[in-house]
């Protein structure tokens, strides 16, 4: 009997790899979110191995349905598969379709994209702070830019009735969670405790935008050693404890049915 989803929208996180050392040893996979919107499949943030992520995914997901791929920022962790899946979203190049997404500095003079892979898909799209773009059933916008070494945009969307915020990698500043007031909230979480001078969120940090936000669903990702080292699932029912919110620690292959 062929695989049947309860909801036509739904995300898939192809990983929960944060920071080099997790992603470089593989204690996490580094594949990024799939997500299902209607008839429309987005790929965000294809970090390494985003490609056999999907091979080996139950049901087995094809990167040649994507319809479009969408970078929050440049570093590998986010960005390295970028190029073998706008190749397999154009089965190769010769079916000149779909859509890439990223910020201007991923398209300078070192791009991430590179120049032939951009020549095989059917748009590549800048990315600006508060901006609409759609791509199929697919509508989102962007933040203003987040704080990151480089070019960094968190993204908001809806999913059926459901509207979904990402928070990419980023230091905290007063006013950010204003920027992210959706029903589901995923948290890019490296760092149990604050590390001042580094532009990542850490778990105290996540707790402060729980507690502010009050989200009908959290959920902390993109882990960095100290964070599972702390225990991510642990962490997240203490918090939803503390805060009388829903929240969860995302698992490789975890999926949110909307």
């Amino acid at each position: 009997m062929p695989f049947k989803r309860s909801s036509d929208h739904w995300i898939k996180f192809l990983g929960t790899a944060g920071a080099r050392f997790v992603m470089i040893r593989q204690l996490r996979s580094s594949g990024g979110l799939w997500v299902r919107c209607g008839a429309t499949n987005v790929l965000i943030d294809p970090g390494p191995g985003s490609l056999a992520r999907c091979a080996a995914s139950r049901p087995r997901l094809d990167p040649t349905t994507l319809d479009a791929v969408i970078l929050t920022h440049r570093h590998l962790d986010h960005a390295n598969d970028a190029n073998v899946m706008a190749e397999a979203m154009t089965e190769g190049g010769f079916k000149k379709r779909g859509a890439v997404f990223l910020p201007p500095d991923a398209l300078g003079e070192d791009p991430v994209l590179w120049r032939h892979a951009q020549g095989f898909v059917e748009r590549v799209e800048t990315l600006g702070p508060q901006a609409s773009y759609r791509v199929g059933e697919f509508a989102f916008e962007t933040t203003p830019a987040l704080r990151h070494p480089c070019q960094t945009y968190g993204l908001k969307f809806s999913l059926g009735s459901t509207t979904v915020g990402l928070i990419p990698d980023t230091e905290y500043f007063e006013g950010l969670e204003d920027l992210f007031r959706t029903q589901v909230l995923i948290i890019n979480v490296v760092f149990y405790e604050p590390r001042p001078g580094v532009q990542h969120l850490s778990f105290q940090d996540a707790r402060k935008i729980v507690e502010r936000l009050k989200p009908r669903k959290a959920v902390l990702t993109h882990f960095g050693l100290t964070m599972l080292k702390a225990k991510p699932a642990i962490l997240a029912k203490s918090l939803s404890w503390e805060t009388g919110c829903d929240v969860v620690a995302a698992t490789d292959g975890m999926t949110l049915d909307f």
